[in-house]
């Protein structure tokens, strides 16, 4: 059985791997994905991802009435490059200060399913590591 719910957040895409981009009005998570895309990340959704536990595995896909857009703030609406779904392995919280230089392995429960965490508020270089995290992986 699916279980469905739609966040209020951003995903993006490495190919099958997807980070989902939470946060409270204002954040930054179009800015932040928009920063990823220009490293290689395609965009699943803007503001709005519809997200489904399929068998322990999340999926996450755009609601169509949004699909194909992106929300550049003091410029518009902008076309994007996208992908219909991707899986979630990972959340970035744009409200959350990381207090600990190197941070234990977070995670975070969504629709009952553990996803890694990263707390991104105040993160300098947040998109050019986030990229790597998302390509290359993390040293434990």
């Amino acid at each position: 059985m699916a279980i469905e719910s739609t966040l209020h957040g951003t995903c993006v895409a490495y190919g099958r791997s997807g980070l989902l981009i939470i946060g409270t009005s204002g954040s930054g998570k179009s800015a932040l994905a928009l920063r990823l895309m220009g490293m290689d990340a395609t965009l699943v959704a803007d503001d709005r991802t519809m997200v489904t536990n399929r068998d322990g595995v999340l999926i996450a896909r755009c609601p169509p009435a949004i699909q194909g857009m992106i929300e550049a703030r003091n410029i518009g609406l902008l076309a994007a490059k996208t992908q219909p779904t991707t899986l979630i392995t990972r959340v970035v919280d744009l409200d959350q200060i990381e207090p600990d230089r190197l941070p234990p392995r977070r995670a975070l429960t969504i629709l009952g399913v553990e996803v890694d965490l990263v707390f991104g508020k105040d993160t300098p270089n947040l998109a050019a590591a986030l990229n790597q995290l998302m390509q290359i992986g993390r040293i434990e």
